[in-house]
């Protein structure tokens, strides 16, 4: 449905290159939600289940995180398996900045909303005045991805403070949440193939959207009955989500499916 929302006009003037993220098809917005999912639900296991609290958890799953961000920077062209394990695993950390945040701090979800949208804006900002584009078609080279992968996580932060803000301070529900954002999300799609809204935008807006929409769910699989979820537990429901990535990007390492070109020029 959003596969062709980020393509951008091609410069003429730009050499091919091998990009350093994969082409948006419906596979790419699959698995975007079952990893904002397994972030919601990860991070609870670890620190309710293991133990580690949020505290131990953020450290862990933090230094987990900038070494394999490391292997996907070194990392010469979209290698799927690299590429979907940093965002599974931004997942986890952009939701414990949310966390920290709120549980930790006592910061209200209102003002991690403000701030985290903030942070997002200027980090657009800043990536459009040096590159002068913000299309994830033309990642190859260091600053380009850098500003991407912090766009990404200000993404998982923003997503995590917007969707707690509606389901529990509003009391609308993780499965009422749920249906809100989806259909929020069909309306940012029907104004890009419809409506020919700004390719860049709708993406990054869908984008956002995608992470209280995958939240919603995993915690209304894996919350108790009483709190209005299914009940699974947080184990079952990363367990089960995990396996359908891992079966999804197995499918795409041998496909090649979700393979692209840069489009455009690359910035010295």
């Amino acid at each position: 449905m959003l596969a062709g929302m980020t393509r951008a006009p091609q410069v003429p003037t730009g050499r091919a290159l091998l990009n350093k993220v994969p082409e948006v098809t419906v596979f790419f917005w699959i698995i975007k939600v079952l990893a904002t999912t397994v972030g919601e639900t990860a991070a609870d296991f670890l620190a309710d289940n293991v133990g580690l609290g949020l505290g131990g958890t953020t450290v862990v799953m933090t230094a987990v995180f900038l070494a394999v961000l490391v292997w996907q920077f070194r990392t010469r062209r979209y290698i799927p398996a690299v590429y979907w394990l940093t965002v599974v695993l931004i997942s986890v950390v952009g939701t414990l900045l949310t966390d920290n945040l709120t549980d930790a701090l006592g910061v209200p979800l209102g003002v991690s909303t403000v701030v985290f949208s903030v942070a997002l804006a200027v980090t657009f900002a800043v990536w459009f005045r040096f590159e002068h584009t913000l299309s994830i078609h033309s990642i190859v080279t260091f600053r380009r991805e850098a500003f991407y992968w912090l766009a990404v996580l200000m993404t998982f932060a923003l997503g995590t403070a917007v969707g707690d803000l509606v389901d529990e301070q509003f009391g609308v529900g993780y499965w009422a949440t749920a249906l809100i954002v989806a259909l929020l999300i069909a309306a940012v799609a029907v104004s890009h193939l419809v409506f020919r809204a700004n390719a860049v935008l709708t993406f990054w807006i869908a984008y956002v959207l995608t992470r209280p929409l995958g939240a919603s769910l995993g915690d209304g699989l894996s919350q108790p009955r009483e709190d209005g979820g299914l009940g699974l537990g947080t184990t079952w429901t990363s367990f089960v989500f995990l396996v359908a990535i891992v079966a999804i990007v197995a499918y795409l390492t041998v496909s090649g499916r979700d393979r692209t070109e840069a489009r455009g020029e690359v910035a010295a």
